[in-house]
């Protein structure tokens, strides 16, 4: 292992979060490599990967390193059709791009507030495996937020507004912010309310991160404004400039971010031209504490 570590070069990417990795292909990534490569996960929380050139097929078996591969339309699937990677894009089939108020590029505005991955889902994604295709010449940023390192510098008076707390979380509550139609369509719909705590410890280094999004439309224990609030107040902490990273994309860019720790959110461009990412998330497992966490929801009643 302590080889493959030494392979491997990296250079930080903020001072307080993630590192820029060198030395590895992730197309072709070994067991020792990935061995070395989830170390530096759990104790960066995002990776940066330059020059890359993942087929759908790598980039699926990269994420099947991290976790379960997270299928949102899994009730559509035929037995044993795997989830597809993922399109995050404006791109319509038919070469051209989606209007600016179609509901399709709303939902993309709705990814622009910060949030986590799949927060709303009975199992929440661990990872983000996010690569670059097709890039805009301004705008279309995607940046994160490390929760972690956030929650290690606030305010004693604030944490203890929030330790303990069990959150609801809903998609319905962050497509609503963009439009009301939006936040109808089925695929927003079909999830019930989930509850998470606030606080999720990482199993392996015991360092904490918030557990919140846009998705959160509840702090239990609290009125309705009062915890929405306190979530404004606590996003605005954990989003100050020395706790953020703002990417601007380059084809064969790959990012890999910690769910649990990293906030993060897509930027605004001219809706007119193309962008396409293509995501891969990754489901927690009771390794990355996820039966931990149901142990504290299922304690708070």
């Amino acid at each position: 292992m302590t080889g493959d570590m030494d392979a491997l070069k990296t250079t930080p990417l903020t001072e307080t979060f993630g590192v820029i990795v060198e030395g590895v292909d992730l197309s072709d990534v070994s067991a020792a490599t990935f061995g070395a490569l989830r170390m530096l996960f759990e104790e960066h929380s995002a990776l940066l990967f330059k020059g890359q050139d993942l087929s759908p097929e790598a980039h699926l078996r990269l994420g099947e390193m991290f976790g379960p591969i997270e299928d949102r339309e899994a009730d559509k699937r035929k037995p044993g059709e795997k989830a597809p990677v993922r399109p995050v894009s404006n791109e319509t089939e038919e070469g051209g791009v989606t209007g600016e108020m179609d509901l399709h590029t709303l939902n993309l505005k709705a990814n622009q507030l910060w949030h986590i991955d799949s927060t709303f889902l009975p199992v929440p994604a661990l990872c983000n495996i996010l690569m670059g295709k097709v890039v805009t010449k301004t705008g279309g940023e995607t940046e994160l937020a490390s929760t972690r390192a956030a929650w290690a510098e606030m305010p004693e008076a604030l944490k203890d507004r929030i330790r303990g707390r069990v959150l609801g979380h809903n998609f319905i509550r962050s497509r609503e912010m963009i439009s009301p139609e939006l936040a109808q369509q089925a695929q927003f719909t079909k999830w019930g309310a989930q509850r998470w705590p606030a606080v999720w410890p990482n199993p392996v280094n015991g360092r904490e991160g918030l557990f919140i999004a846009s998705h959160v439309y509840e702090v239990e224990g609290m009125g309705r404004e009062e915890g929405a609030a306190l979530i404004a107040e606590l996003m605005a902490f954990c989003t100050l400039p020395k706790f953020t990273y703002s990417h601007k994309w380059e084809v064969g860019d790959v990012l890999i971010w910690d769910q649990r720790a990293v906030l993060h959110r897509g930027r605004a461009w001219d809706y007119s031209e193309p962008r396409t990412l293509v995501s891969v998330c990754c489901s927690m497992t009771d390794a990355d504490g996820l039966a931990a966490a149901r142990e504290v929801v299922a304690a708070a009643g």
